[in-house]
C-alpha cells in the first residue's frame, strides 16, 4: 500500500504551498491528521506528470491542474472538490461536513472578490512566488488570457479602484464567515467551508502580506477565521 501523495505547485526560495486550490486539499489533509507526502510539480510539467493517470478536465478549465492526489490504492484524482469527497469517504473522521449548504455560497463569494482584484494578484504571482520555468509559463499563458503583458495589466487595472469594486464582496464573505457566530463558518465546528476561505486568504497572504491585511481590515471576521485555522496551516512545505 502506497502513501497518500499530494501534487502541489512549488514556490521559489523556501518551497511551500501557496496556491488557493492546493491549500484547500492540504488543509483538509492536515485537519484529518493524515499521513501524506508532497510531490512538487512545476507548471510546465503538470501535463506530463498527470496525463498518464487521470483524464483531462473538461473545458473551459485547463486540461490538467493542481491539486491532484494519488490515493493509497494507486488511484489519481484531480481537483480539490472530488479530492475532498474521496478523503471524506476514505477517512470520515473528523468530518469535513461537505454537505453543508453554505459551501455553495462561499465559492461564488470568493469569485466575486478575486475577479475585480485579478489585476492586483495575477501579475504578482510569477514575480513573487514562482521559480523561473513556472514564471515563464505563467506569464505566457496568462498574458494570452488577459491580452496584454501582466505588468501593463497591473498598471492599468490593478489600482485602488479594483479594491473599491471588490469591497462589497469582501463584506459578503465576512458575513458568511460569521453567520453562525464563529470562530468557524459553522460556529464551533471546523469544516471544509473554512478551508475554502482560508485557502484563499493564505493565497493572498503569501503573494503579499499587505493584500491579506487589507482583506482582514475590511472584514475582521476573515482574520478571525484565519487565526482559528492556523494549526492546519503549519504544515506547508512537505
Amino acid at each position: 500500500m502506497s502513501q497518500l501523495t499530494l501534487f502541489d505547485l512549488p514556490s521559489k526560495g523556501r518551497c511551500s504551498c501557496w496556491s488557493l486550490n492546493p491549500w484547500k486539499t492540504r488543509l483538509a489533509l492536515n485537519f484529518k491528521g493524515l499521513d501524506y507526502k508532497t510531490e512538487w510539480v512545476e507548471y510546465p510539467d503538470i501535463k506530463a506528470r498527470l496525463s498518464p493517470h487521470v483524464p483531462a478536465n473538461p473545458p473551459p478549465d485547463r486540461d490538467w491542474t493542481i491539486p491532484a492526489m494519488m490515493f493509497t490504492d494507486g488511484t489519481y484524482i484531480m481537483d480539490s472538490k472530488p479530492i475532498a469527497e474521496r478523503l471524506e469517504k476514505d477517512y470520515p473522521t473528523p468530518s469535513l461536513h461537505l454537505d453543508s449548504p453554505i459551501i455553495q455560497e462561499i465559492y461564488p463569494a470568493i469569485g466575486a472578490i478575486a475577479r475585480p482584484l485579478r489585476a492586483v494578484w495575477l501579475p504578482r504571482v510569477p514575480v513573487n512566488l514562482l521559480n523561473e520555468r513556472s514564471s515563464e509559463y505563467f506569464h505566457r499563458t496568462r498574458e494570452e488570457v488577459v491580452g496584454k503583458p501582466l505588468a501593463q495589466f497591473m498598471k492599468e487595472e490593478g489600482g485602488e479602484e479594483a479594491w473599491v469594486e471588490a469591497l462589497p464582496a469582501i463584506k459578503s464573505l465576512g458575513e458568511l464567515a460569521k453567520r453562525n457566530g464563529g470562530p468557524y463558518v459553522l460556529g464551533k465546528t471546523p469544516s471544509y467551508a473554512d478551508f475554502i476561505i482560508v485557502g484563499f486568504l493564505q493565497f493572498f497572504k503569501v503573494i503579499e502580506e499587505d493584500m491579506y491585511q487589507r482583506l482582514g481590515k475590511a472584514e475582521p471576521a476573515l482574520g478571525e477565521l484565519y487565526d482559528a485555522c492556523k494549526p492546519w496551516l503549519e504544515r506547508d512545505g512537505h
